[in-house]
């Protein structure tokens, strides 16, 4: 027992001595890892995504660190045939920042909302990397005003790569040297925006390979902006300008994620409509390849095949209830003529149309809200009610109404619904009450809200006869269009402006005006320069929208848009790469360069696809096979068939 005893003594004393030399241990680890923290002042170490180099980047650790890990929106996605496309920024404010005496930054950086964490994409052309890293507020600080101009080069995001021919081109900083002078909204009429170099790199979108520069290219004239016509709101856009707008690409990308994930929430019971729509769905995923296509060119289409069984299902299938409430002139009332006449010709189409509309709307697959959006503004306005609380408070009375007398409102929560509206302002007077609405909208701006997959962007489609919408239809052929480009309109909002300082009286070749005369003779001097220039600049006026994309195709003529974050009409279905150009507002001084670093043959096919898509952009008074009316109404039948759900 005694030896027993002993042996459990000596084992107690063993254990009390491990774990006092154990204590030990961890207190000395303590101790050098927080020495170490000190001595280093907080230095960070990240690894660089598919790079065996790794950065250190000293920052402040008196705020909580982010795990630098971003959502599928935010990452850097490989663009669809393209390159890599870099994601779009975001910015607390309209000031631009730059990182404090970080110069291992100096390789264009894009923050989030918080600013918490970011993205360097390598400026080197020998690599297209991605450094995940930590910003922290405390880094960061508003640029300095260095003699009066904002330096570009000092500031990392102004290096942004430029896409031409598909091919992101990253610019070193050293190559970027455009100078901005500060913008002051309370600046005077002698205070400009020093722009003679601000962008050195063409931004033409193309889906064939990268061709060689024209060597007609010439260098740009200097010019200067005055800002004694723009407003404090114009001023703000202008001096986000180094942002990094939604790319065609990155909406390609939006759009695919769209037709994987539906954001419609789930009805709340089954219908017979709904498995009819699944199943039409199906058969659209796997179509059949199509050689045959009457009456459709596969080249201005991203599938021909998917599109003509979709169009075939829509013809047999579909069925459309119009709510018949709503009294007049907001409801029921067409407009036909004028700037938002498409809203008012699809109206009028769709509410005298025998083969998709029905009486009965346990029917319907769809539900119309027959309102104009122009006149609800008019209507209103009359009323002494204009702001847009007004207008969304009287859409709200609406909804109230059909949802309290009708099941099929709140059965889907209006995912079943759309509505038709060109005014500026549908997007804002819709985006509450009618939010889970299809919208197709002219005013289809992917950064206010805009959602690609679900809503559709509307064509704006000036009417100036509503008994001959096609009079002058068509233009002269290619070689007899010895115009470069043309522009002529009136000054609305702050772009036209910049295209006017720049390009007004530079160049012969550049027919670039203010408005011009409305007489008669005015209007057919318009439509002679839009019928004989190779290209036709479709520059945004108060919003992203304007009626000169489809005037342009009208007349024959290559579309070239110049409206930032625009979702050009049937984006869904149409490759608008095929038959128009695409400048980012930023390129404006580079434009002439831009086009005429086009290769003759890839003009010449863009001019001939204009041509082949003209018909999808057509009203007739008696609908036509795939003209406007049934373009609209089958982009609202294809996003509605991708977003429907079973409960």
């Amino acid at each position: 027992m005694d030896i027993i005893a002993k042996f459990h003594g000596s084992c107690r004393a063993e254990i009390r001595r491990l774990l006092v030399i154990t204590g030990m241990a961890v207190a000395v680890m303590v101790v050098f890892q927080s020495f170490s923290l000190v001595t280093n002042k907080g230095s960070i170490v990240m690894m660089v995504v598919g790079n065996s180099n790794t950065s250190v980047v000293n920052m402040s650790t008196s705020t909580k660190l982010d795990v630098a890990v971003a959502s599928d929106e935010e990452r850097l996605e490989p663009d669809m045939d393209r390159g890599l496309t870099v994601g779009v920024e975001n910015y607390p404010n309209d000031s631009f920042y730059k990182l404090k005496g970080e110069n291992s930054f100096n390789k264009g950086v894009t923050d989030d909302k918080s600013l918490n964490m970011g993205y360097v994409t390598s400026l080197d052309n020998s690599s297209t990397e991605t450094e995940a890293m930590e910003i922290e507020h405390g880094k960061l600080e508003k640029v300095e005003k260095v003699g009066s101009t904002y330096n570009f080069d000092d500031d990392p995001k102004a290096t942004a790569g430029l896409e031409l021919g598909g091919v992101q081109n990253r610019a070193s900083p050293g190559d970027f040297t455009a100078e901005v002078e500060k913008l002051d909204v309370n600046s005077t009429a002698s205070e400009s925006i020093s722009a003679a170099n601000l962008s050195s790199t063409a931004d033409v979108r193309q889906t064939t390979e990268t061709q060689p520069m024209n060597p007609k290219v010439s260098k740009q004239p200097p010019a200067s902006i005055p800002t004694n016509n723009l407003s404090a709101a114009d001023i703000s856009i202008l001096k986000r300008w180094n942002r990094r707008p939604t790319s065609i690409s990155k909406m390609d990308l939006l759009l695919l994620q769209s037709r994987v994930s539906s954001r419609s929430m789930r009805p709340s019971s089954s219908s017979v409509r709904d498995r009819e729509l699944l199943s039409a769905k199906v058969e659209i995923e796997n179509a059949p390849v199509s050689w045959n296509t009457p009456g459709l060119h596969a080249s201005v289409f991203r599938n021909v095949s998917i599109f003509k069984r979709s169009y075939e299902l829509m013809e047999s299938l579909l069925k459309v209830y119009i709510y018949k409430e709503g009294e007049k002139p907001i409801f029921h009332q067409p407009i036909m003529r004028g700037i938002y006449a498409s809203e008012g010709w699809f109206m009028k189409l769709m509410e005298g149309n025998r083969k998709f509309v029905v009486r009965d709307p346990r029917k319907a697959h769809l539900f119309y809200l027959p309102f104009s959006s122009q006149m609800l503004r008019i209507a209103l306005s009359e009323q002494k009610l204009q702001n847009h609380q007004d207008l969304q408070n009287y859409l709200k009375t609406y909804v109230k109404t059909i949802s309290g007398k009708y099941r099929f409102w709140n059965r889907t929560g209006g995912t079943d619904h759309f509505v038709v509206a060109c005014h500026d302002w549908a997007p804002k007077f819709t985006g509450q009450h009618l939010r889970n609405c299809i919208k197709a909208l002219c005013n289809a701006d992917v950064s206010k809200g805009f959602k690609i997959g679900m809503d559709t962007s509307l064509p704006v489609t000036y009417i100036r006869s509503a008994e001959a919408p096609l009079d002058n239809l068509g233009g002269n052929p290619p070689l007899k269009r010895s115009t470069l480009a043309f522009f002529a309109g009136r000054m609305h909002g702050y772009l036209r402006p910049i295209l006017l300082n720049f390009w007004e009286n530079k160049v012969d070749d550049m027919k670039i005006f203010g408005p011009m005369p409305h007489d008669v003779e005015g209007k057919r001097i318009y439509r002679e320069h839009m019928k004989s220039s190779k290209y036709c600049i479709c520059a945004r006026g108060y919003e992203v929208h304007t009626p000169r994309v489809v005037e342009a195709i009208f007349y024959e003529c290559v579309p070239v848009i110049i409206s930032d974050n625009y979702v050009p009409p049937f984006f869904e279905v149409l490759n608008w790469e095929a038959f128009s150009v695409f400048v980012q507002e930023k390129d404006i001084p580079n434009l002439r360069n831009i086009l005429l670093s086009i290769p003759e043959e890839r003009y010449l096919a863009m001019q001939s696809r204009v041509k082949m898509v003209q018909k999808h952009f057509l009203w007739h008074k008696k609908p036509k096979k795939y003209d406007i009316f049934h373009m609209v109404l089958h982009s609202i039948w294809y996003n509605r068939l991708f977003n429907t759900r079973t409960k």
